[in-house]
């Protein structure tokens, strides 16, 4: 197996933070055609219609907890650590990222997507612990 196919839960997860900034746009736009929201509203956000705003925030969730799996799948790239099983745990935090954000940003319902978040952050550190793990034993 190719160390380079770690980039594709990468990729796969870059694509997710593009469709959100489109959702986000998207709603915003929506926003301020249907009069909820004037364009000024936007130059700095602090009261925001609900839809555009859980898009938004949604989107800044995008840039917390996948910065470091970006990270740790570089590392993990670099030190010629890229397994079949790093791989099964990259491709469903990606998969946990795209449940977490289509719920965000639709019925943002608590009680799914707090679970979803949780599962990401314990995928995330399987990564990490496997990569200290690797890192030991070489």
């Amino acid at each position: 197996m190719s160390s380079t196919a770690i980039f594709w839960p990468m990729i796969a997860q870059t694509l997710l933070i593009y469709c959100v900034y489109f959702l986000v746009s998207k709603r915003r736009v929506g926003a301020v055609k249907a009069g909820k929201a004037k364009v000024s509203d936007y130059t700095i956000p602090t009261v925001e219609p609900e839809p555009s705003a859980t898009a938004a925030r949604n989107l800044i969730n995008q840039f917390e907890l996948p910065f470091l799996f970006y990270i740790v799948c570089i590392l993990l790239h670099l030190v010629n650590a890229v397994s079949y099983l790093a791989l099964l745990v990259a491709w469903l935090f990606v998969a946990s990222r795209v449940i977490h954000a289509v719920v965000h940003t639709t019925s943002n319902d608590v009680r799914i997507r707090r679970p979803m978040f949780i599962v990401g952050f314990l995928l995330n550190a399987i990564l990490w612990l496997y990569l200290a793990w690797v890192l030991l034993v070489r």
